[in-house]
């Protein structure tokens, strides 16, 4: 949102970015230890989407939509304390339910459970 409003873009193209952006530095925070542990560019892009696909876009849902909902949010430029506070309290807000659902995902082996294996200790 910080380059979006930077440049003057509308409210689409700022959501925008800030999810692709979002699911870009989500899954690359993925893909770079599942590389390292050795797998194939194909095999680590799977378990990426399969780890994090989910509560990346809980986190970006719950945090987009409460910068949505706050008044005047939207519209505040980069020297306004509304915009920074609503998109800081949107991402503690949205952590409860991505945590939930990731607790949840792990507990039936799917979602981050897909690559404990490929951690370093």
């Amino acid at each position: 949102m910080v380059i979006s409003t930077a440049a003057g873009w509308g409210n689409l193209g700022s959501f925008v970015l800030s999810i692709l952006l979002a699911f870009f530095f989500g899954y690359l925070l993925t893909l770079w230890p599942v590389l390292r542990a050795g797998l194939s560019l194909r095999q680590a892009t799977g378990i990426a989407l399969a780890a994090d696909t989910v509560s990346i876009a809980i986190m970006e849902a719950v945090d987009n939509g409460f910068v949505a909902v706050v008044p005047g949010a939207l519209n505040a430029g980069l020297g306004d304390a509304k915009f920074w506070w609503s998109i800081v309290l949107g991402f503690a807000i949205a952590f409860g339910p991505a945590w939930a659902a990731n607790r949840w995902l792990i507990g039936r082996g799917k979602g981050h459970a897909v690559m404990h294996e490929y951690h370093h200790h």
